[in-house]
């Protein structure tokens, strides 16, 4: 299997869209999908698929046909707010996350802490898509609104917890694998129910969206293994969020580096 049969057999399997267009590039070794209507697409890369293959066969295929449908779908920006209210959630991010759209259109975000920011996104089943302000203005919504709802939404999500526990300090996890495991940092009313059974100090860490961490930390060793399982989560996620851990505090949020077996906040 080479770059040309690859795609020819990618472009077979997407060839029911008769609004996108296809091309090769043999330079690059990677396909090009394009909607002719948005002018948006995505570029693959066609020797990863090919490695794939020979281990996964058709499945392979199957895995890449289904992600450029999705996200070329997710481009078409013909998904609204209106009707969708139930399907608004906010999203974490990092601080360094993009503040606009590719093509230039401003995202709807707001500052978290010093590591994080909140995004918001239209949940669309199987992907999400970030807000904007040309959705904003298509259905003539306020971001207030978008804010609003989005908070009301996370609040109702459950919040099951994992408990695990190192030298006498105690972690929770909250890994439903909804997408918005992060997101539920934005629980006030969660937060200040887990301080209730925090014994020590309360420590909180989002490395990656797929996951929250709640730590009861009880001595020096807890604040090590909050930094190791930490990192260890950002490294391994999918969309890394902050390798940073944070103390809850009276309702805040306060960043804090750990050295050693040391503290700094």
């Amino acid at each position: 299997m080479n770059s040309r049969q690859m795609y020819e057999k990618m472009k077979e399997r997407l060839a029911a869209h008769p609004h996108w267009t296809f091309r090769f590039d043999p330079k690059q070794d990677a396909m090009r999908v394009e909607d002719r209507r948005t002018k948006k697409g995505v570029t693959i890369s066609l020797p990863g698929v090919i490695a794939k293959w020979h281990e996964q066969k058709d499945e392979a295929v199957r895995e890449v046909v289904y992600y450029v449908e999705q996200t070329l779908k997710t481009m078409e920006g013909d998904a609204g707010l209106s009707s969708h209210e139930r399907n608004i959630y906010p999203v974490i991010r990092s601080a360094s996350f993009p503040a606009e759209t590719k093509e230039g259109v401003p995202l709807l975000f707001d500052d978290h802490t010093a590591e994080t920011r909140i995004y918001y996104a239209l949940d669309l089943g199987k992907t999400y898509r970030l807000i904007d302000e040309r959705m904003l203005e298509k259905d003539n919504w306020s971001r207030e609104r978008v804010k609003e709802i989005a908070r009301f939404n996370v609040r109702s999500l459950p919040t099951p917890v994992k408990e695990d526990r190192v030298a006498d300090n105690v972690f929770y996890f909250v890994n439903t694998n909804d997408g918005y495991d992060a997101s539920r940092i934005l629980n006030e009313s969660f937060l200040a129910g887990m301080r209730a059974r925090v014994a020590g100090t309360m420590a909180v860490a989002v490395p990656h969206q797929d996951v929250l961490i709640i730590a009861d930390v009880r001595n020096d060793i807890g604040y090590d293994v909050l930094a190791q399982m930490t990192m260890s989560f950002f490294a391994g996620g999918r969309v890394p969020i902050t390798a940073l851990s944070f103390l809850y505090e009276n309702g805040k949020l306060e960043p804090i580096f750990i050295l050693g077996k040391k503290r700094r906040t």
